[in-house]
């Protein structure tokens, strides 16, 4: 993350150090307000920078909901690439599920609960979103087809990367619905449940 050079103190809430920071913030407004009634000078605002700095960080206000989408797509990578041959390939892909979307720090819950809350329910969020959840399903499907040594289309892995992205929504929305539950422990389970008996 970079710290951004042009800040303005426009006081209220400490001006933001980070693109995590600000997409935290932007969230938390998205979230408060609606996403359609929240423009980029709000967000510019509560986060103490300018909005010619928001732009900097981000091309619109929609991508502040994949600050860490690469970082979670690199980790799910690693993770099922370390994978031993001698596991269950579903202890693998919940590992690394796991791995890339329920490993922050406590201070980030509220970040990840509104994104997700914003990721199942904002048509405007659902129309990006596509693209990510594709690069998702296709990097468990990659995995699926190199352990099983079939090609990537074949029905095992498209099935491994359908059931691993299903998961994961189902996951998230029990999650946000159920503040009490643990985001490690739902995806063990949804993905358990979901994902298809290797051939």
């Amino acid at each position: 993350m970079t710290s951004t050079g042009d800040r303005t103190d426009r006081g209220g809430r400490p001006a933001s150090t980070s693109a995590h920071e600000l997409a935290a913030v932007a969230q938390r407004l998205f979230v408060e307000r609606g996403f359609e009634q929240t423009g980029v000078d709000d967000i510019a605002r509560a986060g103490g920078i300018s909005s010619r700095t928001f732009f900097r960080y981000f091309p619109t206000k929609a991508d502040v909901l994949w600050v860490e989408s690469e970082g979670e797509i690199e980790v799910l990578r690693e993770q099922l690439a370390a994978g031993a041959p001698t596991e269950r390939y579903e202890d693998v892909v919940v590992r690394a599920v796991v791995a890339a979307l329920a490993t922050f720090p406590d201070d980030q819950v509220e970040w990840a609960r509104h994104r997700a809350q914003l990721v199942l329910t904002e048509p405007a969020v659902q129309a990006q979103a596509w693209q990510r959840h594709a690069r998702w399903r296709a990097t468990a499907a990659e995995y699926a087809a190199a352990r099983t040594g079939r090609p990537v289309e074949a029905l095992f892995p498209v099935a491994v990367g359908h059931a691993t992205l299903a998961a994961t929504l189902t996951a998230h929305e029990y999650w946000i619905s159920h503040p009490g539950s643990d985001l490690a422990d739902v995806l063990d389970d949804a993905l358990r449940l979901l994902l298809p008996a290797e051939p």
